[in-house]
């Protein structure tokens, strides 16, 4: 049997749900959209560089392994001895597979503890872990250009600080069997280019059809810290050459 009601206690009237307006859903959609935008930032901006890091580490301890094994013409390592005359790309230069790694960077200016893999090519999954050598340039020590490329802000960020180098300042390239050091002649801060202009690649820039008769470097990365087709290209040459015991 039912329990009677109690005549004192009020009756409670359930309001009908509103449904929600047009501008409501607008402002959620809004809200969830800049959410979506703050985190994909985020991630460009600090998750790319952890997770390319750690890339970077990896690809060092494997050229390092790699180094330490018997070495035969396909390694890849590129350098200055293998050149066919100290013209174009070097034999040992076209046996690499592009996204292997060829060297090791090292630029004391940025630090006792800055070192960072060159790898083979240029292509964004390439330079997410590490900075990438120009195929068509020549290899490592070599006559000719020696072109890098890498990302100044996301995946690493090694080339952060390219634009702080000055006249001088030294690059250490490490292959196998050789340590390279070039020194900076122009900085990278004193010259922009569009990335259509090529020109900066080849074997004597700034002298289109020269042959190459030195070993020379340039190295380009983003000139402006946002997505643009703006490069900062910096130039060095070759000052030393020193076989590794």
């Amino acid at each position: 049997m039912d329990d009677l009601a109690d005549p004192d206690e009020p009756s409670v009237r359930l309001r009908p749900r509103r449904p929600w307006s047009a501008l409501t859903v607008v402002g959620l959609l809004l809200l969830l959209a800049g959410l979506g935008c703050l985190g994909w930032v985020g991630w460009q901006y600090f998750g790319t560089n952890v997770t390319s890091e750690k890339a970077f580490q990896e690809e060092t301890s494997q050229l390092r392994e790699k180094w330490s094994q018997p070495g035969d013409e396909s390694d890849g390592e590129g350098s200055a001895g293998s050149a066919k005359e100290g013209k174009g790309k070097s034999q040992v230069e076209k046996a690499v597979i592009p996204g292997d790694a060829i060297a090791l960077l090292r630029i004391p200016a940025f630090g006792s503890d800055y070192q960072v893999p060159i790898l083979s090519g240029t292509d964004l999954s390439i330079l997410d872990r590490g900075v990438g050598h120009y195929t068509t340039t020549a290899s490592p020590g070599e006559i000719g250009n020696f072109a890098v490329a890498g990302h100044r802000v996301t995946h690493g960020q090694p080339f952060a600080r390219l634009l702080e180098l000055d006249s001088g300042d030294q690059i250490v390239v490490e292959t196998r069997d050789k340590i390279y050091t070039y020194v900076v002649d122009d900085s990278p801060r004193n010259l922009t280019v569009n990335d259509t202009q090529t020109w900066v690649l080849d074997p004597v820039p700034k002298r289109p059809g020269a042959e190459a008769t030195e070993a020379l470097m340039t190295l380009t990365t983003c000139q402006d810290l946002f997505h643009s087709p703006d490069r900062s290209v910096g130039f060095a040459h070759l000052a030393e050459t020193v076989d590794k015991g």
